[in-house]
């Protein structure tokens, strides 16, 4: 067995995932949609509409809670779940043996809150809060994301929280600049799994922000 197959069993994500096992070629994932409103170099303001995530909060350091967050929601999409099925006209959710599989999405998204973490996948799109089969592990749960404006930087690198602060800084720069309210908590999004070399990862910190109803 490769090493490479050694970290990804450890992570609990199938080898489809993220890479082949020819090489580090990407493969393409379904990533969390929006649309580009103004952009400026690195950054960007976007406008996201409702999602579904499958989130979990961990308690910890910066740099060690995303690792415990991301084994815990791999679990879930890789088949630690309980599927869902619907029966016309009578109960519109029955839970059945078994477990799904989900296919993996981009980013995953680490948010503080108070002391603790919060840790996110966004689901795909062709599932609905009906249809997504249930969290095995009750620190998951299901949640709905209203529609949101967020101004957002993008960088490359390694994951150290030093190089966050320094891109968060510069995107709370951009938002001041342009007159723009925060609205929530920065959010850490992350589009490659951990083991994906470091010069090629896509990082971004995204902040929700309130505009003018004009430009919306």
């Amino acid at each position: 067995m490769t090493s490479l197959k050694k970290i990804m069993l450890l992570w609990g994500i199938p080898a489809a995932v993220g890479v082949t096992m020819g090489g580090l070629d990407a493969m393409a994932i379904e990533e969390a949609p929006y649309t580009v409103m103004e952009k400026s170099g690195d950054f960007e303001l976007r406008k996201y509409p409702a999602t579904i995530v499958a989130e979990t909060y961990v308690e910890g350091d910066f740099e060690d809670v995303g690792s415990e967050g991301f084994r815990r929601l791999a679990a879930y999409i890789g088949g630690k779940n309980t599927k869902k099925s619907s029966i016309a006209m009578t109960a519109p959710v029955n839970q059945e043996a078994g477990s799904e599989k989900i296919a993996m999405t981009a980013p995953v998204s680490q948010e503080q809150e108070g002391h603790r973490w919060r840790v996110a996948f966004v689901m795909p799109s062709s599932y609905t809060m009906d249809t997504l089969p249930r969290p095995d592990d009750d620190r998951i749960t299901l949640t709905e994301k209203p529609p949101r404006v967020m101004a957002a930087i993008r960088y490359s690198g390694t994951w150290g929280q030093k190089r966050y602060n320094e891109h968060q800084a510069q995107l709370i720069g951009w938002i001041d600049g342009n007159g723009w309210e925060m609205a929530g908590e920065p959010v850490w999004a992350r589009y490659n799994p951990p083991f994906m070399p470091w010069f090629l990862r896509r990082n971004e910190i995204l902040i929700p922000v309130q505009i003018d109803q004009d430009k919306e």
